[in-house]
C-alpha cells in the first residue's frame, strides 16, 4: 500500500519570465519594427514618454533607400480612372449645373442631357462593376489572374453576370495602356501587343501564328521546326521573331513595381586612429523614457494597481531595450574584430565564421547570436551588409587552413570576369585554379556557387558572351 512521504530534490530550470520574454522579443526585432512597436506601447502607457517630437514619418534614417513606387492598389485605381473616363460619355450630366427648381424638373432635364435611356444607363454600370472586378484581378505583372467564371463569382449575389458578358468587358480592358494588360497568358500578351502594329508589317501574320501556337519552339530555339510548322522562308521567321521579341512578356512591370525596401543599419563600422570603430546608429536608439511625472503620482492605493502595473511594464521595456543595445553592440564588434581584413581587402580575404564562434566570444547561447543577426544591418566603408552576410562556411585548404565560402564565391566571380571572352573558363578549369591557389574545390561546388550567383555556364557565356557583375 502506498503512503504519503516528502522527498527533496535538486534541480535547475529555465522560467521564461515576461522580463526575458520581453527582451528576446526586442532583441529579434528589425529596427523600423522596433520604432513601430515604441509607437505602439507610448500610446497605450501613459508612463512612457517620448523624449522628442518626433515627424510624422517617424524617427529614423533611412541610408539605401528607393524612391517609393506606384503601388499595386494606386495602379488599379488609375486604370479605373481610365475605364471611368472611356465609359464617359455614359455619365448623367454635368456635375456643376445652376439649378432652380424641385427635382422632378431636375431629373427630366438630366435625362434630356444624356439622351439616353434607364436601361443605357444602367448597363454603364454593369460594364463598370464587371471592369473594377476585372482589375482587381490583374496581378503587377499584367495577367488576368482568375478564370471568367471565378470573377463572375466575385460579383454574385449583386450581380448575375454571364462569362459571354464578362469577356467583352474584358476585351475593352485589354484596349488599354499597357499593351498586353489583362492578357491570360504569354501568347495571348504578346498578340494583344502585336495587333497595336500596321497589319501591313513585315512578318505580321507569322508573328500572330507564332504567339497563338509555337512559343515553346521559340523558347526551345528549333527554328528549323518552326520554318516546317509555319510553312514560311527564312526571311519571314526572321521578320516575324523580331517582332516577338520587341514585345514585353510583363506589360505590368513596365507601369508598376514593387513595394521599395528601406535597409537602416544598426551599426556603423568606421576606420579610426586606433583601428576600426563600431558604434550604433543614433537614428535607431529608440526615443522613450520613463514619465517621472505620472510615477511620482503612484501611492500604495488599490485604485493605483493599473497605473503601477503600466510602470513595471515600461521599467521592464526600458531595461530590456538597454539588453538589446549592449548585445547589439558586442556582437556587431565580434564581428569587426573576425572580418577586419575583409573590411580592409573585400570579399576574397573574407574568413569563415559560424554563429559557434561569436557566442563563444561573447559567452552566449548560438539562438541569442542567431536572434541579434537577423534582419540588423552593418553600415561599412565596403557597403550596407545584414550581420548574417559576415557568416559562413570553411573550405579546408591544403595547408590547413580554412577558406570562407563568401571568399570562394569572390574568387570565381573575379575568375570569370578576367577570363577571355572567346574561351571561357569552364568549372573544371576553375576548380584547378582554385586548388592551384590552395584552395581543393570539386568542379561539382564550382558550378553550384556559380549557378547560385546568377553566372552562365561556359558554353552560354561563349555564346552571349561576358556577363556584368
Amino acid at each position: 500500500m502506498l503512503k504519503p512521504s516528502l522527498q527533496l530534490k535538486l534541480g535547475q530550470q529555465l522560467t521564461m519570465t515576461p522580463q526575458l520574454q520581453q527582451a528576446i522579443r526586442l532583441l529579434q526585432l528589425p529596427a523600423l519594427e522596433l520604432q513601430a512597436h515604441i509607437r505602439e506601447l507610448l500610446e497605450t502607457n501613459v508612463m512612457l514618454e517620448p523624449l522628442e517630437e518626433t515627424e510624422a514619418t517617424g524617427t529614423f534614417e533611412a541610408v539605401t533607400a528607393a524612391e517609393q513606387p506606384k503601388t499595386a492598389e494606386r495602379a488599379a485605381q488609375s486604370t479605373v480612372e481610365v475605364l471611368d473616363d472611356g465609359w464617359g460619355e455614359h455619365s448623367v450630366g454635368p456635375a456643376e449645373t445652376p439649378w432652380s427648381g424641385d427635382d422632378d424638373e431636375r431629373q427630366q432635364e438630366y435625362a434630356d442631357a444624356s439622351g439616353e435611356s434607364l436601361q443605357d444607363h444602367l448597363l454603364w454600370q454593369l460594364e463598370l462593376a464587371i471592369a473594377r472586378a476585372i482589375v482587381d484581378a490583374i496581378s503587377d505583372d499584367g495577367y488576368l489572374t482568375e478564370s471568367l467564371e471565378e470573377i463572375a463569382q466575385t460579383l454574385r449575389p449583386e450581380l448575375e453576370c454571364s462569362g459571354e458578358e464578362i469577356a467583352s468587358v474584358l476585351a475593352r480592358v485589354q484596349a488599354l495602356d499597357p499593351a498586353g494588360v489583362g492578357a491570360r497568358s504569354v501568347g495571348e500578351c504578346i498578340e494583344l501587343q502585336l495587333r497595336q502594329l500596321d497589319p501591313a508589317t513585315p512578318g505580321f501574320e507569322t508573328a500572330l501564328r507564332i504567339a497563338r501556337h509555337h512559343l515553346e519552339l521559340v523558347a526551345e530555339r528549333e527554328l528549323s521546326l518552326l520554318r516546317r510548322e509555319l510553312h514560311a522562308t527564312e526571311e519571314e521567321i526572321t521578320c516575324a521573331l523580331a517582332l516577338v521579341r520587341s514585345c514585353h512578356p510583363r506589360p505590368g512591370a513596365t507601369v508598376s513595381a514593387g513595394s521599395a525596401e528601406y535597409v537602416v543599419p544598426d551599426v556603423f563600422v568606421r576606420r579610426t586612429e586606433h583601428g576600426w570603430g563600431v558604434e550604433m546608429n543614433p537614428a535607431t536608439l529608440p526615443r522613450v523614457r520613463l514619465n517621472q511625472s505620472y510615477a511620482s503620482l503612484i501611492g500604495r492605493n488599490a485604485s493605483h494597481a493599473t497605473m503601477r502595473a503600466q510602470l513595471q511594464e515600461a521599467r521592464w521595456l526600458l531595461k530590456s531595450l538597454e539588453i538589446r543595445h549592449e548585445t547589439l553592440m558586442k556582437v556587431a564588434r565580434s564581428i569587426v574584430e573576425r572580418q577586419t581584413a575583409f573590411l580592409e581587402h573585400g570579399e576574397e580575404h573574407m574568413r569563415p565564421m559560424i554563429l559557434k564562434d561569436i557566442a563563444e566570444a561573447v559567452t552566449m547561447h548560438e539562438s541569442t547570436i542567431s536572434r541579434v543577426t537577423s534582419g540588423k544591418y552593418m553600415h561599412t566603408p565596403r557597403g550596407v551588409f545584414e550581420l548574417r552576410y559576415f557568416f559562413s562556411s570553411q573550405v579546408e585548404g591544403a595547408d590547413g587552413s580554412g577558406t570562407s565560402s563568401t571568399a570562394i564565391r569572390a574568387k570565381i566571380r573575379k575568375l570569370v570576369k578576367d577570363e577571355d571572352p572567346e574561351a571561357p573558363l569552364s568549372d573544371g578549369r576553375i576548380a584547378e585554379l582554385l586548388s592551384g591557389e590552395g584552395i581543393p574545390v570539386a568542379r561539382r561546388t564550382v558550378a553550384k556557387y556559380r549557378e547560385a550567383m546568377g553566372i552562365a555556364a561556359s558554353n552560354e557565356r561563349r555564346r552571349t558572351g561576358p556577363k556584368q557583375m
